[in-house]
């Protein structure tokens, strides 16, 4: 299944690279992994989840991240899986466009408060290339049914920063955050899955998110 997305991720962005930058797409490759895994960016575990590494432009996932997205965040379902590879391959596109370098760039030179909000505006713009390709697909294939993007926008939610914190030590610190709350992290997947226009995905010049 992982598969499957990420080549229809790559038929979409491929498209949409040229239609709307006038530019040519390069897919990252696919490693599949359990327990623990090497790549460019260091050595990395299952606790870790599914990532993409910007030194090797490979999205890694971690296949027990299912179950976890199921039993631990109540997020079922094959297209609430397929949100998480899209976001990671969101991540690869901010990486071909310059946002990742951009951000990284900025690690010592501002405080960690501040690093932290570039962080999260990185992270809601990779949900919001999720829902940019959830648009496109549905377009392109008319498989997509609401149920799945319910799917989607539960998983979102389930895996904001606010609604971890809160599970995992029963309080939250937002100058902490680093995805973004539940609410914006399904506020940016909706607004890409509603238009389909990478131009208004621009989270770093964006007043409120």
């Amino acid at each position: 299944m992982v598969g499957v997305v990420l080549q229809e991720t790559e038929d979409i962005w491929s498209k949409q690279f040229a239609d709307q930058l006038g530019k040519r797409y390069l897919a990252p490759k696919l490693v599949l992994f359990e327990e623990h895994i090497e790549s460019a960016c260091g050595m990395s575990s299952s606790a870790t989840g599914p990532f993409y590494c910007p030194g090797d432009s490979k999205v890694y996932m971690d296949l027990d991240f299912y179950e976890q997205l199921k039993n631990t965040f109540g997020a079922p379902g094959d297209f609430a899986f397929a949100y998480v590879v899209a976001h990671e391959v969101g991540h690869h596109i901010q990486n071909l466009l310059g946002y990742t370098d951009y951000v990284h760039k900025q690690r010592g030179r501002i405080s960690q408060t501040q690093y932290n909000d570039l962080s999260v505006r990185l992270e809601l713009q990779a949900d919001f290339l999720a829902g940019v390709w959830a648009h496109h697909s549905h377009k392109a294939t008319d498989l997509i049914e609401r149920e799945d993007f319910i799917e989607a926008i539960r998983a979102a939610s389930a895996i904001g920063d606010d609604k971890i914190q809160k599970q995992m030590q029963g309080y939250v610190q937002p100058e902490s955050f680093t995805h973004g709350t539940s609410a914006q992290r399904q506020r940016w997947f909706k607004l890409g899955l509603e238009s389909g226009d990478l131009r208004y995905g621009d989270t770093f010049n964006a007043q409120s998110l």
